[in-house]
């Protein structure tokens, strides 16, 4: 399928456009950054991590959420959540330089090994991005390289080139689902670009972008959570939802994927529409009457039970280091708009509302009162791992950028 695709994606790349897939930042003036105790926040998630470790050894079981039992919700590393736990352990292991985070970061990081031949889920690049993405970025390990160059192909098998989309589900009767989410597993790729120079990758995740851009919005700027495509003509079937409220409602979580889908596919390929098309996800969540006061969402922008219905926490922590790398790429009014809200956002992320009010409570979990899926009744307000996995990056992205550093190290 991999030599496959070489003959079928365009191989010509100019000059620009090979520099252009960088992932470089830019600097940010730290004089204007609104305040947020970044560091005591990674101060707290670190003990909340070192009670977790205490309590689970196994690093086959990843920890997911928390079951109506009260027992933590461990889950094998084929699942698509196995890669976030890791990515935490890299990130205070980043913020510490202590040899026991990166150990710990490393041991957890060797369980997922296997899953880079995975070709049965689009969800590998969460997977290996967040754990064998982040240790390579900060060890220059060559093993991690091979790994998530291996992983890169299998996730690009996945891709259609006459839908011009990376297929998302397998086990729906659906012709070809594509779900908002997978604009999140583009970075495997755009970095197996950067880290290889094949071509193939990139050209994979800019046309999954902008196939994403033409079909999974509405020109208000929200979007649809699935788009289900004929594989052989690439046509559009039907527009749908299956965690949202509703087919024609904005569900959170999906809204916030595209606003950081859209920013990191401008970071790699530095084109305009892309930038152009997160600014205006960031408008329909600034601007959008049912954003409550603390910028923690609802868990839909439409449920008709609002004021009653779930914040979700996890997208909320998604939007905040969105909303920092955003701003690094906007004019002034606009990055001083996006900085505000994702600081608001830390702060009361931050509040006892919805961290965990010490350390080993809520199950070592950082963060409480995210969604995952209502319409399912499943995993409503409770701990998630990736809502805690983006707290964490949120504050290390704001620590880089007050420091003077580039957001990404």
């Amino acid at each position: 399928m991999y030599k496959y695709l070489m003959t079928l994606i365009v191989g010509l790349l100019l000059g620009a456009e090979i520099s252009a897939c960088s992932s470089s930042q830019s600097k940010s003036d730290d004089s204007a950054l609104p305040k947020v105790e970044a560091k005591a926040n990674l101060k707290f998630a670190q003990k909340q991590l070192r009670y977790y470790l205490q309590q689970h050894t196994d690093t086959t079981r990843f920890p997911r959420s928390v079951n109506s039992n009260g027992m933590v919700r461990l889950v094998k590393a084929n699942d698509w959540t196995s890669g976030f736990f890791p990515g935490e352990l890299w990130y205070i292991y980043e913020d510490t330089g202590e040899p026991f985070w990166k150990d710990k970061a490393a041991a957890w990081t060797a369980s997922l090994r296997k899953q880079q031949y995975n070709t049965g889920t689009h969800d590998v690049g969460f997977m290996m991005n967040c754990s064998y993405g982040n240790g390579y970025r900060l060890t220059d390990n060559p093993d991690y390289k091979n790994v998530l160059l291996q992983s890169a192909k299998s996730l690009a098998s996945r891709f259609n080139p006459k839908v011009g989309v990376i297929k998302s589900w397998d086990w729906t009767d659906w012709k070809y689902p594509v779900i908002i989410d997978n604009m999140m597993n583009l970075e495997l790729l755009f970095k197996a670009t950067e880290i290889s120079g094949d071509s193939t990758f990139y050209h994979v995740a800019k046309t999954h972008a902008l196939t994403t851009m033409k079909n999974h919005f509405r020109p208000d700027g929200g979007s649809f959570h699935v788009v289900n495509y004929d594989p052989e003509t690439g046509d559009v079937i039907w527009r749908r939802t299956r965690q949202g409220y509703a087919d024609s409602s904005t569900w959170a979580r999906g809204e916030a994927w595209g606003l950081y889908g859209f920013t990191m596919a401008y970071r790699y390929t530095k084109d305009q529409r892309f930038l152009k098309q997160a600014q205006k996800i960031a408008h329909f969540i600034l601007t959008n009457p049912h954003l409550p006061d603390d910028y923690i969402p609802y868990w839909d922008y439409n449920d008709p039970a609002i004021p009653d219905a779930p914040r979700d926490a996890s997208a909320a922590a998604i939007m905040s280091s969105a909303f920092l790398e955003l701003s690094t790429y906007v004019g002034e009014q606009d990055k001083l708009t996006f900085q505000k809200a994702s600081a608001k956002i830390l702060n009361n992320l931050s509040s006892p509302t919805y961290r965990a009010k010490k350390v080993g409570a809520n199950n070592g979990f950082i963060l409480n009162k995210s969604v995952g899926s209502k319409p399912e009744h499943s995993e409503v307000s409770v701990p998630l791992v990736y809502a805690d996995y983006y707290y964490v990056e949120a504050n290390t992205r704001y620590l880089n950028l007050k420091n003077g550093n580039s957001i990404l190290k």
